[in-house]
């Protein structure tokens, strides 16, 4: 029997506003100038929380911290792509994405204090907490995709993950599960380049995370991660198809420009070359140059913009500390059971009595 090619694929890149801020007028999405800068003022509004956050944590105020600083038009053009019933599934560092869903900048510093106050989010924001074990919460998004399409509900889930996440048997299993049931699920995995310190040619001799998606039998696709435009739009056409039972994997391209988390010095790792290279690269510039280009934004609106943000977040981490004086750390005793078993109360007691390391 002769050899004969039994499938054969291919995986579209997209990229629509080029560094310098011009814009493919042909691939350009039709959005309101209000939305467009509503993009722009929750990138700003990211990357704001982000030094902020790293400054609390260097001070003792927050725990480790996860800065999404360099993936702002990742997070905030996707989740903008989302309709208000559709669900999103994050990760630990999508703080960009919450904050384009609803949530506040108090709730986020509030969670990086280890306040349960800050998991919480309302049903109205269709978000569910951060999942810290990397790929776990693609299989969340299938679970929930899975639901949609069997209620036959006209709504999708996006799970965010990044490209170490696609290394995991998780991401696998959700890909495979996705496309064999039908879930109504988009991936969007932010390819930051690096998974903690490896860097992403390390991870795969694939060409293209995108390409993962061929052996689910689900489609794939590549975008430029640093340009809003482009995310905004692969997304939307992701959720469309996902919303009829046809799940799709997006890439999108993009820098942690910042570290990991605050326990990680990715100087160790990388050469400031690379840094310098991605930073010209960066997303909020490159929007800003296409909406001034526009006419949206002038020097008044942007310093005002500043302003607003200074003082929302001012009141955020006044709000976060507030919930922190008032929290007492013993209550995480009372939520892990139903009934507490004995020797979670020894512990408790232990705890209560000043000695922390229990029985």
């Amino acid at each position: 029997m002769p050899r004969t090619t039994v499938a054969e694929f291919s995986v579209e890149s997209l990229e629509i506003l080029a560094p310098d801020g011009s814009v493919d007028e042909e691939l350009e999405p039709s959005l309101s100038e209000e939305t467009l800068f509503d993009i722009y003022r929750t990138m700003r509004r990211a990357r704001r929380l982000d030094e902020r956050a790293v400054a609390l944590q260097r001070r003792g105020e927050l725990g480790t911290y996860a800065p999404g600083t360099g993936q702002e038009a990742a997070q905030v053009a996707s989740a903008a792509a989302l309709a208000e019933d559709d669900w999103v599934v994050p990760a630990f560092r999508e703080q960009a994405a919450l904050l384009t869903r609803g949530a506040s900048m108090e709730n986020i510093l509030a969670y990086a204090m280890g306040l349960e106050e800050g998991a919480e989010s309302s049903a109205e924001d269709r978000a569910l907490p951060p999942a810290i074990p990397v790929g776990s919460q693609a299989l969340h998004a299938v679970g929930i995709g899975w639901a949609q399409a069997i209620r036959g509900d006209d709504t999708a889930a996006i799970a965010y993950f990044g490209d170490g996440a696609t290394s995991t048997g998780d991401v696998y299993e959700a890909l495979n599960s996705a496309g064999a049931y039908g879930a109504h699920t988009v991936f969007l995995c932010q390819n930051n380049q690096y998974a903690i310190s490896t860097p992403r040619e390390n991870q795969t001799r694939a060409e293209t995370l995108a390409q993962k998606a061929v052996a689910a039998g689900i489609d794939g696709i590549q975008v430029d991660g640093n340009d809003a435009l482009a995310v905004y739009e692969a997304t939307r056409l992701a959720l469309e198809r996902a919303r009829e039972g046809d799940p799709v994997l997006v890439e999108a391209l993009t820098y942690r420009r910042s570290m990991h988390t605050t326990s990680d010095d990715p100087r160790k790792y990388r050469e400031e070359e690379e840094e310098v290279d991605w930073d010209r690269k960066d997303p909020i510039a490159r929007f800003e140059a296409y909406l001034r280009g526009r006419g949206i934004l002038t020097d008044e609106r942007v310093e005002e913009l500043a302003a607003e943000i200074e003082a929302e977040l001012e009141d955020a981490v006044a709000g976060a500390r507030e919930t922190a004086a008032e929290a007492d750390p013993a209550d995480m005793f009372e939520h892990a059971y139903a009934e507490t078993p004995p020797w979670l109360e020894r512990q408790a007691a232990a705890f209560e009595g000043g000695d922390a390391d229990g029985e």
